[in-house]
């Protein structure tokens, strides 16, 4: 379980952000739809303290791959708050008409931009003062898009939203970080995971996760244990598995605090989807003085812990997250950045960094230009760079249409959730 032999990923390109401002998160989408994936700059207020009140939106600056500044909303801000929290904004297409939008909290309104201008479309106003924690694009009411809103405070209610601003229902509880929506019962319709809770589009719970404590830190879905239907895997206190029905298949208690997780084919000779997490061992931000430490693990489909990162270096802020398609016919593997001491890194099933890159900074990923493959573009406060397993052309499309948007690209959140494709019977490596 060494990274002897790491490949160094292609450098694609390199994109000037500073008119962005400090602090950014990145949003992507094919704004324009050119068949390229323009990068959205999303600079968040300067409130910096998050832990009860989050941010609200300060600016947004939308990119091409060529550099160039297609649009600003908002005026960036120097004193600009960090990523402690979720930023509100995403880009998703709320109308269903191929062509996306951004939507934010901005000077507490709900705004709706046109993605390919930045200029306002529609603007509502918020349920309440503080719901602007994070934003989730759901089907709650119809129409077989997702043009309907979930919007949050920090921990405590949750707000949906038709698309026409319009307060549908509200629900109270432990709401985690970020909520997942996906349709269980096949009705066309969203069911919301939120926290412990799973809920139905009109906001009835169905059931709730026993015994656990703290918060949901991430929620994914998938079939991982081959069976046919979806699972749920949620990382919190510990991890755990439940069933659609609210039956609690497993549980990991061998972490700390399992701050993120990720599914996916890690260890393609094994049955079923593999479990990637977060565990943070050790908090720097408890008033106890301690040095902070996180580490990888790997857990099969029923829950068994495959191994356990014992990291050397110093670091407790690590983010990971599924990286598919990065190459041809290549497993999935564990994007792992904000590490601390390391480096970001691709790591592979057996926890071996497999692709090392040179340049910290937070990370994206998508497939930028439609080749199939999925890129990597990691950011500071004045470059993005992006990285491909091979030689790319940013400048080329290689899409006849406008590039679909991936559910998880409407859905980007410091907390990264998602869905795993299902899992196809193991092979022989």
């Amino acid at each position: 379980m060494t990274d002897t032999g790491a490949a160094t990923a292609s450098l694609a390109g390199c994109i000037d952000i500073r008119q962005a401002g400090p602090r950014c998160k990145i949003l992507l989408g094919d704004l324009n739809g050119d068949g390229r994936m323009e990068l959205v700059l999303v600079q968040a207020d300067n409130r910096q303290d998050v832990r009860y009140i989050p941010h609200q939106t300060q600016c947004l600056t939308a990119y091409d791959l060529d550099g160039r500044m297609l649009w600003q909303r908002g005026k960036p801000d120097a004193g600009a708050g960090s990523q402690g929290s979720d930023y509100p904004a995403q880009v998703v297409d709320l109308d269903g008409d191929g062509r996306l939008e951004v939507v934010c909290v901005m000077h507490d309104r709900l705004l709706v931009l046109n993605g390919a201008t930045g200029e306002p479309k529609r603007a509502f106003a918020l349920p309440h003062p503080e719901a602007h924690d994070c934003i989730v694009a759901a089907r709650l009411t119809g129409g077989g898009f997702a043009g309907d809103l979930l919007l949050k405070d920090r921990y405590r209610t949750m707000w949906a939203l038709d698309r026409n601003g319009q307060v549908l229902w509200k629900h109270e509880g432990n709401t985690g970080h970020y909520p997942w929506v996906y349709d269980f019962d096949g009705d066309g319709l969203d069911e919301i995971m939120v926290g412990y809770d799973l809920l139905d589009h009109d906001g009835t719970p169905l059931w709730s996760c026993r015994d656990l404590e703290d918060h949901a830190d991430c929620i994914w879905v998938g079939d991982v244990n081959g069976d046919g239907e979806p699972e749920l895997v949620i990382g919190g206190s510990v991890t755990v598995m439940y069933d659609a029905s609210g039956n609690e298949l497993w549980r990991y208690s061998g972490s700390i605090e399992s701050q993120h997780i990720a599914l996916g084919r890690f260890r393609p000779e094994l049955p079923g989807l593999q479990i990637a997490g977060l565990d943070r061992i050790t908090r720097e931000d408890d008033g106890k003085g301690l040095k902070g430490k996180d580490g990888l693990f790997l857990l099969d489909s029923a829950g068994k812990e495959l191994w356990k990162e014992d990291r050397a270096a110093d670091g407790w802020l690590t983010i990971i997250d599924t990286l598919s398609n990065w190459e041809p016919d290549a497993p999935d593997y564990i994007l792992a950045f904000r590490r601390g001491g390391m480096l970001p890194a691709l790591y592979d099933g057996d926890m071996r960094v497999v692709v090392g890159f040179p340049t910290e900074g937070y990370a994206v990923h998508a497939d930028l230009c439609g080749t199939g493959l999925e890129q990597v573009v990691l950011y500071t406060d004045e470059w993005a760079h992006i990285y491909s397993s091979v030689p790319l052309e940013l400048r080329s499309t290689y899409a006849s249409s406008p590039l679909p948007q991936p559910k998880r690209l409407s859905n980007s959140t410091l907390y990264p959730g998602g869905e795993a494709a299902n899992a196809p019977a193991p092979f022989e490596r």
